[in-house]
């Protein structure tokens, strides 16, 4: 048997003050959904003004990120590829979700929908950082994988 690292609710906290931070300073209104590794939610924020669809979109790309520990950008890089039957696949295609992973182990997941999607990973990215400054977001070896065709 083997131990591995596991989200909390305090990391969680933790993970959301920061994303709100970073959306409050560029004047952004999301939503921010913290999944653990089996892609069940831990958080979900919804700040005043975001639109109703965020939460699913948010979700959608936490989700999409945990269950295949790649950010949610690379399957939007892969359809727009050569790999466009991705597409039919049950995860969301677009920007915004991130893995979390901590020594090799994927912990949980991050999605921030509302504005555009560069801006999503960016406060997805806020948020990893504040409560787990050594993680990675890309497994070892796959760090090119956003940009494969």
């Amino acid at each position: 048997m083997r131990t591995k690292p596991a989200i909390t609710l305090d990391d969680a906290k933790k993970m959301m003050a920061a994303a709100e931070a970073e959306a409050v300073r560029n004047k952004w209104e999301v939503v921010i959904a913290i999944l653990n590794d089996g892609g069940r939610i831990v958080a979900v924020h919804r700040m005043d003004g975001a639109r109703p669809g965020n939460d699913d979109i948010a979700i959608a790309k936490a989700t999409t990120s945990a269950m295949t520990c790649r950010p949610s950008v690379v399957w939007e890089r892969w359809i727009e590829g050569r790999h466009k039957a991705y597409a039919t696949f049950p995860f969301i295609a677009a920007q915004g979700g991130l893995p979390i992973i901590i020594d090799g182990d994927l912990i949980g997941a991050i999605g921030v929908s509302g504005v555009k999607s560069v801006q999503d990973e960016q406060i997805a990215l806020a948020a990893i950082k504040a409560a787990f400054p050594q993680a990675k977001t890309t497994r070892a070896g796959e760090e090119n994988d956003a940009q494969e065709f």
